[in-house]
């Protein structure tokens, strides 16, 4: 039973439950608004039930109705990232254990912070706009009146259309659900009415909305890959290891309950790596390089499970989705590669932790594995902490308990207990004593409130194997001095996988090089011609670093060229943080701004101290 409230909601889920949504969308590209019904069937929780609180964000609600009577509302205050509470009052009593279906009519704001409206020009076929959406943290609020909080979990139904002129003809729809078909609209015959529904409950934050110029390419069984024309067949042959993975996740964790799983390649300016929408995870074009994607799909994969089927109570439990999911992606790696693979992946993620506690302080508590985010945007809080401080955790408890496949075990049992519920830290942790109580001794003397509740860095050590090349270059570079400059050719990385390369940069970042090593770096290794993502944009940040001048440019071209936040904002600070060169990023940064997504654009701009009511638009 659903109780308590959260911190990032202003819907109390000990009152009422929402069972279901039933959506219906009409999109229009001209006003970049979505004009709207929901009708929510909550279940309530309580006797003498007669008034319920939504969460809304930028809303126009035009009327509200409780089982088709009209019911009267009213607007609370706004809150600066929480939204606007929207205050229903029910015109009768309820008692505990009846439903009631809320309708709300309404509109979306332009600025609506979960919705991001591209001309055609800002697509890849320039003939079509687009629409995507990105609801986590709490943006779902934004484009639906509910209870935006991951505690409750509904299924839900959808019907989308927008109005068809001669040049929007082939813009397709899709949502996070299974399609259910598409026909003319019978009150008006320019529009066409695409059905779809999600029959596994789910939280508010994965309702998901695409449309645009689509077009896909059958990848598996249960799989195909969504995207503009131009990008399709390169994406359908770098995700064509989809099925095996999908199936690698099943024998792990247990059988994949959302049917459909498609991918759909995003225009550059999404926000993410991937987002684990059910039945069509989103995925960035940065990804569109086979040794890039594939852990990032198997995280998405992974997700299937750990986050969309048991998922976090509140964004501060964060880490039980994200720590579970790395971890799993990583025992998909481990069967499809090897143990090595495993732990130099692991590496890579203990590098990422140190930037996120670096760039927060080591004693900053955003850096807690379950941080206190009363009066905190969950979307300021987001770091790689969740998902590498919890898959340490992960990773030393694995090791306490007696390996892999006893740990794997405990994974996928908790994942069978807590399916399509929603979890806290706490219940998590009591599994875990019930789950190995003939180990409790071991697990007594974990200490859990350093894990948990302590900032900075964890202790735990990794399997340097992989590593040791890349330490051992990155202390020669060190170390040289200008008169060793001489002795580093080509011949130094060509053994060295992409991750390799990576984990070498990453290295050097921690030990920043004087700009006549970088130098001699590119002349060496010619980093600049390599077009790998990942290793880009550790190399660019580096050359930055030291003070090149002629990196700049191409440091603030990989920044607004696409919109992924783990690229664009650490490009954007690193050039800010050349003293030089910050009216510079400013001055990019409020040129591009209007084109970002909004999430990023805000984020962006924090970093670099613009006050945003000094926006300029392109």
């Amino acid at each position: 039973m659903a109780s308590g409230s959260d911190p990032g909601s202003f819907s109390s889920f000990s009152k009422c439950v929402t069972k279901h949504l039933n959506l219906s969308y009409h999109v229009d590209f001209e006003r970049r608004v979505l004009k709207a019904k929901v009708a929510l069937t909550v279940e309530v929780l309580e006797d003498h039930f007669s008034s319920l609180t939504l969460d809304t964000r930028d809303l126009k609600i035009s009327a509200v109705t409780a089982n088709g009577q009209e019911a009267t509302f009213a607007m609370g205050t706004k809150h600066s990232f929480k939204g606007t509470p929207l205050e229903i009052t029910l015109p009768f009593s309820l008692s505990r254990g009846q439903h009631v279906i809320v309708e709300v009519s309404y509109e979306t704001a332009p600025t609506a912070s979960a919705l991001q409206w591209l001309t055609a020009e800002q697509t890849a076929g320039k003939t079509h706009p687009y629409l995507f959406s990105q609801c986590q943290a709490n943006h779902c609020r934004s484009m639906v009146p509910c209870q935006d909080t991951p505690s409750v979990k509904h299924t839900y139904y959808a019907q989308v259309t927008h109005t068809h002129t001669h040049t929007h003809t082939h813009i397709l729809h899709f949502l996070s659900a299974v399609r259910d078909g598409q026909e003319p609209d019978p009150q008006d015959s320019s529009r066409i009415i695409y059905r779809f529904r999600q029959p596994v409950p789910m939280p508010s934050y994965l309702i998901a909305i695409v449309v645009g110029a689509l077009e896909s390419r059958e990848i598996g069984p249960r799989s195909r890959v969504w995207s503009e024309r131009e990008y399709v067949d390169k994406a359908a042959f770098e995700f064509s290891e989809t099925e095996t993975m999908l199936k690698t996740a099943e024998e792990l964790a247990g059988p994949y309950v959302w049917g459909q799983y498609d991918i759909l390649v995003l225009p550059p300016s999404f926000p993410y790596g991937g987002m684990e929408n059910p039945c069509l995870t989103f995925a960035t074009p940065t990804l569109l390089v086979r040794t890039q994607q594939v852990s990032v799909i198997a995280h998405e994969i992974s997700h299937s499970w750990t986050g969309n089927l048991v998922t976090n109570k509140t964004w501060e439990h964060f880490w039980l989705n994200e720590g579970h999911t790395v971890y799993l992606e990583r025992m998909i790696g481990r069967s499809m590669e090897s143990e090595q693979y495993r732990q130099f992946k692991a590496m890579g993620g203990w590098k990422d932790l140190q930037d996120s506690v670096n760039t927060f302080g080591a004693k900053n508590p955003l850096t807690n594995l379950v941080p206190n985010l009363h009066e905190v945007d969950p979307d300021d809080a987001f770091s790689s902490v969740p998902y590498e401080k919890g898959f340490a955790l992960l990773y030393h408890l694995e090791e306490l308990m007696g390996g892999p496949e006893v740990f794997m075990g405990f994974v996928k049992s908790y994942i069978q207990l807590f399916a399509y519920n929603s979890v806290t830290t706490e219940e998590w942790k009591n599994y875990l004593f019930t789950y190995f109580k003939d180990k409790v001794d071991i697990l007594n003397k974990v200490d859990w409130n350093a894990w948990m509740h302590t900032p900075g860095m964890p202790p735990v050590k990794y399997d340097t194997t992989l590593a040791d090349a890349c330490i051992a270059l990155c202390k020669k570079w060190v170390m040289a001095t200008e008169q060793d400059l001489g002795g580093f050719t080509e011949s130094d990385v060509k053994t060295l996988s992409s991750h390799q390369l990576i984990e070498f940069l990453s290295l050097l970042l921690q030990e920043p090089l004087p700009l006549s090593h970088v130098m001699k770096m590119q002349e060496a290794y010619n980093l600049n011609s390599i077009m790998n993502s990942e290793i880009r944009f550790r190399w660019l940040r580096l050359c930055v670093r030291s003070k090149w001048e002629d990196a700049v440019a191409l440091a603030l071209k990989m920044a607004t060229e696409q919109g992924r936040m783990k690229f664009t904002r650490p490009l954007f600070r690193e050039v800010y943080n050349f003293e030089k060169y910050r009216e510079e990023a400013v001055r990019t940064f409020q040129t591009h701004r209007a084109a970002m997504h909004p999430v990023t654009s805000g984020l962006t701009g924090k970093d670099l101290k613009v006050d945003p009511s000094q926006s300029t638009s392109l």
